[in-house]
């Protein structure tokens, strides 16, 4: 071999091991991947994306928008967040899950994120923004519930493909309107936006809620009344994130509402034969976290916001390459 060719293959050499060594990199853990989440809000509320570590091609929707490095939050959250923070890390498929209540301009949102790693970089990251709460729900959203927080003890942890089933299983449940395609446990409660929307007390005195019978029951017996048959689908269905410690599951989905229907018949509930709304037809992008153990949902922490009816995921244009 010549000896003018061996510094040049030398050099060759270098760099095929460094691309080795990024390819193969040890995973981010479960500390590490929570540690990333922070570290990606403070860097949102800095409003540099430089503060973490992009991929060249890094792929960003924020309320099923496709937008880039220092857009949306980028520009507009003012504090991260403080005592509101459940985190779903996933070492399997190096994404993390976090809802959090953080600051935009001043004033509390929710934020539902999703980043995933791939040789070290963030190769997506998702934003749901609740930009507008209301004030009654801010009381909720203070501090987790403390299962969402909890570890659960080996001998009631599923494993991760259990985890990931059932957490799919609740949007069949919802879709069809039949709790039984979901496990839910007798004592499974919901929280939407910060507002209790199963198992909640039903309110006392003069009330114009129409909801509230239905809101007192638990979530296989509220689905099984038909109150939720104004859904028309629910497509987009992304549930590939769970944390076996902590029992959790993290769910992105994207709700239909064609409001063809705005009056049908309920069941199970005495003296309330049927529902009746009349909105227009909307969709709903969301996010679900959803506490699992002995093979049950306990606990269900949602958040959605409105967009027009059939609006596109945002990731349309690539949701074939992407790895689940």
């Amino acid at each position: 071999m010549s000896h003018r060719l061996r510094p040049a293959l030398a050099a060759l050499a270098v760099v095929w091991f460094a691309m080795a060594a990024g390819a193969h990199a040890a995973p981010c853990e479960r500390s590490c991947l929570s540690n990333l989440a922070d570290s990606y809000l403070a860097a949102l509320v800095a409003h540099d994306p430089s503060r973490v570590p992009l991929a060249r091609n890094v792929r960003m929707v924020e309320n099923i928008k496709r937008i880039q490095p220092g857009e949306g939050l980028w520009k507009t959250a003012s504090a991260v967040p403080t005592t509101f923070k459940i985190y779903v890390p996933d070492v399997v498929a190096q994404q993390v899950g976090l809802l959090a209540v953080l600051q935009e301009n001043g004033q509390p949102i929710q934020l539902g994120l999703r980043l995933k790693l791939e040789a070290g970089k963030i190769s997506e990251a998702e934003h749901v923004v609740v930009h507008r709460l209301n004030e009654a729900n801010l009381v909720n959203l203070q501090t987790p519930r403390q299962p969402l927080t909890s570890n659960v003890p080996e001998p009631y942890r599923d494993a991760r493909a259990r985890l990931l089933y059932i957490g799919a299983s609740y949007y069949d449940a919802l879709d069809l309107n039949n709790g039984s395609l979901a496990p839910f446990a007798d004592d499974c409660v919901r929280f939407e936006n910060g507002g209790q929307s199963a198992r909640k007390p039903v309110p006392t005195g003069p009330g114009g809620d129409s909801f509230a019978p239905f809101g007192a029951l638990g979530c296989a017996k509220q689905l099984d009344t038909q109150v939720m048959a104004y859904i028309t689908t629910i497509d987009n269905r992304r549930v590939w994130i769970a944390d076996e410690e902590n029992g959790l599951v993290f769910g992105l989905s994207h709700f239909h509402h064609a409001m063809d229907k705005t009056e049908w018949p309920t069941y199970g509930v005495p003296g309330v034969p049927f529902r009746k709304i009349d909105y227009q037809p909307f969709d709903l992008p969301a996010v679900h976290i959803f506490k699992i153990w002995g093979g049950q949902i306990h606990e269900i922490e949602a958040i959605g916001f409105l967009a027009p009816y059939n609006s596109s995921s945002g990731w349309d244009d690539s949701s074939k390459e992407m790895d689940k």
